[in-house]
C-alpha cells in the first residue's frame, strides 16, 4: 500500500488585537487524529458551536469538542480533512447537516443508499445535504477530502 501523503495541514488564523489591528493568532499544523482500522485521518482545522459565529471568542476552534462525539455541530460549522486510504471505505452514515466536500488530491466514490455511485476527483466538489452515504475510495493511491460542515434542518 502507498504511504500516506507527507506533510500535515497547515493552518494559519487571525484574530484582532486590543487596538483592534489584524494579527496572526495560529500558525501551526493540525493534529492527524487515526479514525479507522485502515488508518483513515481527521483534522479538524476550525469549529464552530453557533451560527453565526462569534468572530470576539478567544477560544481555538480546533480544540472544541464537536457537538455530541458527532461529525458536525447542529448550530455551528466544522472544517475537516479527511485522508482515505488505498482501498478504505467508510460505514454508510447521515448528518444533519449541508456537507461541502472538496477532493485535494486522489479520488473517491460517493455510494447513495438508494443505490447511486459517483466518482469525484482533483478539485471536484459534493453537496450532501442530510443524506444517507459513504466513501470509498477504490484506488491505490491516497485521497484527500476537505469537508465544511454547517448545522441544517
Amino acid at each position: 500500500m502507498e504511504k500516506q501523503p507527507q506533510g500535515g495541514i497547515r493552518r494559519v488564523t487571525t484574530t484582532q488585537d486590543k487596538a483592534g489591528l489584524a494579527i496572526v493568532e495560529h500558525d501551526d499544523e493540525c493534529e492527524l487524529l487515526d479514525v479507522t482500522p485502515e488508518h483513515a485521518t481527521f483534522a479538524v482545522v476550525w469549529s464552530s458551536d453557533k451560527s453565526p459565529a462569534d468572530n470576539a471568542d478567544p477560544r481555538d476552534g480546533a480544540k472544541q469538542p464537536v457537538w455530541s462525539g458527532q461529525l458536525h455541530n447542529p448550530e455551528g460549522s466544522v472544517l475537516r480533512f479527511v485522508d482515505f486510504p488505498p482501498h478504505c471505505k467508510s460505514p454508510m452514515h447521515k448528518t444533519q447537516s449541508l456537507d461541502y466536500g472538496i477532493v485535494m488530491w486522489g479520488e473517491i466514490e460517493l455510494h447513495l443508499d438508494g443505490g447511486e455511485k459517483r466518482t469525484l476527483k482533483q478539485s471536484e466538489v459534493i453537496v450532501q445535504r442530510g443524506t444517507n452515504h459513504l466513501w470509498a475510495n477504490t484506488t491505490d493511491k491516497w485521497t484527500r477530502v476537505a469537508f465544511v460542515l454547517l448545522g441544517a434542518k
